[in-house]
């Protein structure tokens, strides 16, 4: 199972995370997040990474154009948009997605289902709020394509081996305080999610 560390706000954390088995990081460009990083602060954590790991900005309620000239300029490798979208508002930019479908009842989690994208409990706030999904919504649903997020923890992460998602992103599960990461909670999370 892939996973996706996000929040990351320093270089410490960010290099901790990759040694720890993630596949993927997570950035956040959203100001009112408390995890918020500035595209020019990513990038320099960013261009210190090693290959082959994906680099992931997460953005909420910004244009195409927008999307696309912050992606470009913090060298992030895939644009999460943590808003609702459209297929139409997808293809106006021309670099690597990952819709996010806020799920507030079951058929939601169909939302985009001929692609990847990443499943969270829908709530006012966007992203790291720690609340978690229904799983029995997920009852007889291919979750191969879907990265699931929402109130995981090294406690949690067991209850999702049986629905076969393609990965888990955790935010507020692996944190010591808003922003900055547990080096415990993350390895235990790796370790328990590469485990099933």
């Amino acid at each position: 199972m892939k996973v996706k560390i996000c929040g990351i706000t320093n270089i410490k954390d960010a290099l901790h995370a990759i040694h720890a088995g993630a596949d993927a990081l997570g950035f956040v460009f959203y100001a009112k997040s408390p995890r918020f990083i500035s595209p020019h602060d990513a990038k320099q954590i960013i261009d210190q990474l090693p290959p082959f790991v994906e680099k992931v900005g997460l953005f909420v309620n910004h244009s195409a154009k927008e999307i696309e000239q912050i992606s470009c300029d913090s060298h992030i490798t895939l644009a999460q948009i943590h808003f609702d979208v459209d297929q139409a508002f997808l293809e106006q930019i021309h670099f690597p997605t990952l819709p996010v479908v806020r799920a507030a009842r079951a058929e939601d989690i169909e939302r985009f289902s001929e692609r990847y994208r990443l499943v969270d409990a829908y709530c006012e706030a966007y992203g790291g709020s720690g609340k978690r999904l229904n799983l029995e919504w997920f009852e007889g649903v291919d979750c191969s394509k879907i990265i699931l997020a929402g109130g995981l923890s090294m406690d949690t992460i067991e209850e999702v081996r049986k629905y076969g998602f393609y990965g888990v992103d955790v935010s507020s599960g692996t944190e010591k305080q808003k922003g900055i990461k547990d080096p415990q909670k993350v390895e235990g999370f790796i370790a328990h999610a590469k485990s099933l």
